[in-house]
Order: C-alpha cells, then structure tokens, then sequence
C-alpha cells in the first residue's frame, strides 16, 4: 500500500445513511478532541483530509474515508463532551453500537486516549464493551511529543493497567506532530485489515 490516494467517500449521520460493505474498515473512536481527525491525517500524510478542530464535538458524523482503494479509515464522533444534549448523546450512542456491533467489514477499532491522563470512565466503559463484544483493538495514546521521553512507560504502564491490557503490545504511543510510533501502528492497521475479525480477548 502506497497511501497515495485518499479521500473521504461517505459521510453518514444516521444508521440509514451506512455505505454498502466492501472494504475492510479500520475505525477510529476516543473522547471528543483526543485527537482522531490529527491522527488520520498524520497516518496519510495529510493536512486537512480529515477535519480538526478546537472545538469538542465537533464530529457528529461517521466518516468513511477511502485508502488507496484497499481499506476504508471509518472517523467516528467523539464521546464524553458534557454541551452535547442528553438526546443526542443517546442519539449518536444508538448509531455508534449499531455500526460497531454489526459492521462484519470492521476488522478493527483504534481507542485513542490522551497520554497524558488516566483513561476517564467513558474510556473506560468503551473499552469494557469492546471487549465484551469481541472487538479487536488496538489503544494508540496520543499526544505522545507532550510529554517527556522519561515518563513515556510509566504513563503506559498506567494505561495498560487502568484499561485492563494483558498484552503490551496492544497498546501504542503516537504522535500526529513528530509521526513516533507511525511505522508500528500501520503494521497493526494492516494486521487488522487482512485478518478475519476474530480476536482472543
């Protein structure tokens, strides 16, 4: 895969709006402004393939991106911003189950979060339903270049801990800025895209 072509195919706003299954799909999920739209880009070698913003929840689609006709990149909305509506979070709660729970095209999900923090609950509750319903995963901790080289195991060993990981190698640093740990997560994207979506939680 040259990562050459790239480029947003679909855009969904409910369950009806799902594109017809293809490609595999890798997909992308984290609290709101952990940083999924950067990392996408950084991935793709891209300024603004995927859309950043300052603003959390900003997201309110699901995004299907096409990577060089192989595999699609699926951007899905942030969760845990407090301004959204209580129906609306349940609303797009709804949409995200449906598409995790039921996509055979997903091979596997991307939970992003911030290095610098301990996993919030929403993580942590992701997590817990990832594992439940059998969804391969990988936990890529972002905003890696924030802090220092020195406490970058620790603060993996923390999140390895909080989350309940039992294999190392199931959690990587990264960094949109610098691209650190870009090399090992496309081995672990493309791991999944060729796998059959079974995992051994």
């Amino acid at each position: 895969m040259n990562r050459q072509k790239a480029a947003l195919k679909t855009v969904a706003g409910s369950i009806k709006q799902f594109p017809e299954e293809s490609l595999p799909e890798i997909a992308f999920i984290g609290k709101s402004n952990v940083g999924k739209s950067s990392l996408i880009n950084s991935l793709l070698d891209r300024r603004s393939l995927a859309r950043t913003s300052s603003a959390p929840g900003k997201t309110r689609t699901i995004n299907w991106y096409e990577i060089d006709e192989t595999l699609y990149f699926v951007d899905l909305p942030g969760y845990g911003y407090a301004k959204v509506s209580k129906a609306e979070q349940q609303r797009w709660g709804q949409v995200i189950e449906r598409y995790l729970q039921q996509r055979t095209s997903l091979k596997k999900v991307l939970l992003l979060v911030d290095i610098r923090h301990a996993p919030t609950a929403d993580d942590q509750m992701m997590m817990e339903w990832l594992r439940y319903y059998q969804v391969p995963t990988v936990i890529v901790a972002t905003k890696s270049d924030k802090i220092k080289r020195s406490q970058l195991e620790k603060q993996k060993k923390m999140l390895r801990e909080a989350l309940g990981l039992q294999d190392p190698a199931d959690l990587l640093a990264y960094s949109s800025e610098t691209k650190m740990g870009a090399e090992a997560l496309w081995e672990r994207i493309l791991e999944g895209a060729e796998s059959d979506g079974s995992t051994a939680f």
